[in-house]
């Protein structure tokens, strides 16, 4: 049993990823971040660039992007930025962008994610396109930059996931519903699961390259991850108000603070040679058993490393890859 002293941070939960960095400096040091075009991905990057990173910034749309490579390419002092093409969900285009990447690779943020889809999708493999896009895509884009993180010899991993995969064990019977009744929230809460069991396979495979792996909740944030929930479930968050105008609630985060916990992760020299772990509001969580009533902490079913070496077998299988 893991009995490390949980991490204590200076930092609070309204620290901002700006915060974070402050003295921090990154350059020489290149950065990925998925989905990193809007919401906390985009903070998070302003942050990475800010302090000198130089960032690659993937989504399935990169011309959605622009506006902040331009944003950041006038900002004196941030490192370079650009926009690459890449669809989590579809294998071909991860393979094709781990093919054309070059040079040591320093920080993978695997921020991208899709939320509480209405009804069960399959992506072309026939995998459930939540655990496809917010799992699965991560999975084979951080095995296949396995070599570039290597070479880095101080490469960090950031998986960002969900106070939702409390309830939610990773379901090895039926990952994908084939059989169980389609739940939208469940879905998400598995693969989000499913993030820290990859962070904790990571950690556990890849210590000796120098790579580490960690993951995180970023807390409550209105952004586009809300886009596939329709206006009476956002009314019923209390999130909506009559007039259809989106309304964040008081313990609610602004995207800059919901970014924190991965620059902190990313960036903070605190978190050198930590690995394995997850993070909310900026400090290491709590280790709650899976019946727990709880407000926030991390389940133990995600952090367990039989579990976690499980998963990591049964995605690089998925894959036809060793997964290393």
């Amino acid at each position: 049993m893991d009995t490390h002293t949980r991490l204590v941070t200076p930092f609070d939960r309204d620290a901002t990823a700006a915060d974070i960095v402050d003295g921090v400096d990154l350059t020489g040091r290149h950065a990925v971040v998925t989905g990193g075009s809007s919401g906390i991905g985009a903070e998070t990057v302003r942050a990475l660039a800010g302090a000198g990173a130089r960032v690659t910034v993937v989504t399935r749309r990169p011309e959605a992007a622009e506006p902040l490579v331009r944003e950041l390419s006038a900002r004196p002092g941030a490192g370079e930025v650009r926009a690459a093409a890449l669809d989590l969900s579809d294998l071909a285009s991860v393979d094709a962008f781990v093919r054309a990447w070059r040079g040591p690779l320093d920080i993978l943020v695997a921020n991208a994610g899709i939320m509480a889809l209405p009804e069960r999708t399959l992506t072309p493999q026939g995998w459930e396109t939540q655990l496809a896009t917010n799992f699965l895509g991560h999975f084979a884009l951080a095995t296949g930059l396995h070599a570039p993180l290597r070479e880095s010899g101080t490469a960090r991993i950031v998986v960002v996931s969900s106070g939702a995969h409390r309830g939610t064990p990773f379901d090895f019977d039926d990952p994908h519903f084939a059989r169980r009744p389609y739940d939208p929230w469940v879905a998400y809460g598995q693969s989000k699961t499913a993030g820290v069991l990859h962070a904790v396979g990571a950690a556990r495979r890849w210590a000796a390259d120098g790579i580490t792996a960690n993951a995180l909740n970023p807390g409550y944030v209105l952004t586009n991850l809300q886009r596939h929930l329709d206006d009476d479930t956002l009314r019923a968050f209390g999130v909506m108000d009559g007039e259809g105008n989106l309304t964040p609630l008081p313990y609610y985060k602004t995207p800059a603070q919901g970014a924190a916990t991965s620059v902190l992760l990313a960036a903070s020299p605190l978190l050198d040679g930590v690995t394995g772990r997850y993070f909310e509001d900026n400090q290491e969580a709590p280790v709650l058993p899976d019946d727990s009533d709880e407000p926030g902490g991390v389940a133990a079913h995600a952090l367990d490393p039989a579990t976690a070496d499980r998963l990591w077998e049964y995605a690089a299988d998925a894959y036809g890859r060793t997964g290393r």
